[in-house]
């Protein structure tokens, strides 16, 4: 009987193996909050570097941490798009991705490569398809994120060759622009419930 109430005694006290903490397994969804997200771009020139901003309309990503499929909408207001010069502006609304016909562009995003942390700073790429001017095209984004609580913010950084996509070059015998533009997006937003990607 002692030796029963020992090794009883034994096992109670003798340490528990560790918990190890599994990858989440659930898919995550966050939504843009618009005030807090924006559309940054830089264009080069013969003659000066044009830095401007577009402002976000909506946002929705969901994605599976296991898979990284991914889906949901980045909306953009193409109409708000400015960079410090009213003539040059117009001839952009106007001209160039004549937002007068096109008035918003979307990114969908399709397939996350990478690992993307709950707990601590992650980086990795976001591919998917965006709709600018009227048309469809495949595209990278470079993404850091950072999450604290179910809040979240980040940036995505990519190029849009624009000529290629088919957008009017607005070079002309005086000034020649790069055909590419650079573009940061900034984003914050909060983690909600999910449901998984179709």
């Amino acid at each position: 009987m002692a030796a029963v109430l020992g090794l009883a005694l034994f096992l109670t006290a003798a340490p528990r193996p560790p918990q190890v903490a599994q990858a989440a397994s659930y898919p995550v969804a966050l939504t843009f909050d618009a005030n807090q997200s924006k559309v940054h771009y830089m264009v080069d020139s013969t003659l000066h570097t044009v830095h401007g901003t577009f402002n976000v309309k909506s946002g929705t990503i969901q994605f599976d941490p296991q898979t990284g499929k991914a889906d949901g909408a980045i909306v953009v207001y193409a109409t708000s798009g400015e960079s410090g010069n009213s003539s040059r502006d117009e001839r952009m609304h106007k001209e160039i991705l004549e937002t007068w016909k096109y008035q918003e562009a979307t990114f969908r995003p399709t397939q996350i490569d990478g690992t993307v942390s709950l707990t601590a700073p992650s980086d990795f790429r976001v591919k998917g398809i965006i709709n600018l001017h009227g048309g469809d095209h495949e595209m990278v984004a470079q993404v850091h994120s950072e999450f604290t609580g179910d809040h979240w913010r980040g940036s995505a950084k990519f190029d849009v060759p624009y000529i290629q996509w088919g957008i009017k070059d607005p070079s002309n015998f005086l000034l020649h622009v790069k055909p590419v533009v650079h573009v940061e997006l900034e984003m914050a937003g909060i983690q909600a419930g999910s449901t998984s990607p179709k």
